[in-house]
């Protein structure tokens, strides 16, 4: 890239793996619990679950707000849930995933650290994201709404 120069980006990259960053958004502080999987099924999901129990003070009700993706909906968290009655599930709506604030973690993470990266392996991407993860740690802040939910979706109702 140069000055005055018009970004650009290839069609065909080469992608080195991929791997599922489970997220938990502390949305007073903005401060995330994150951890990097390299699959998605509901055993990662349970070891996410047991990592968020491990680090909110006991007397702390949980209330986790989840997509409609299927991992959560397994037996094994349905079990593991009836034993921790701390934990409460709310779920966006189908297709709204943009309600949820840690999808806008999410694409701050891409804004600002993976869009222009290459990474060469697995490896390397998820040693970016933690770095990114403790940068962003160290003096979270928390995201501010400019428009109430009310205009947002009024917004969307127009397309």
């Amino acid at each position: 890239m140069r000055p005055g120069q018009i970004e650009r980006r290839t069609h065909d990259y080469a992608r080195h793996g991929t791997t599922s960053l489970f997220a938990a958004l502390d949305t007073k502080s903005e401060e995330l619990l994150g951890k990097t999987q390299r699959r998605h099924r509901s055993v990662e999901c349970r070891r996410f679950l047991d990592t968020i129990e491990q680090n909110v003070p006991p007397e702390l009700d949980i209330h986790l707000i989840l997509d409609n993706y299927g991992t959560h909906k397994t037996q094994l968290i349905r079990d593991w849930l009836v034993k921790r009655l701390r934990f409460h599930l709310h779920f966006t709506p189908t297709s709204a995933s943009w309600l949820n604030l840690v999808e806008r973690w999410f694409a701050l993470l891409t804004e600002k650290q993976l869009r222009r990266d290459a990474h060469r392996s697995t490896k390397e991407l998820e040693s970016a994201i933690r770095t990114f993860i403790r940068n962003h740690n160290k003096d979270p802040k928390p995201f501010v709404w400019h428009k109430t939910a009310d205009q947002i979706l009024d917004s969307v109702a127009r397309f």
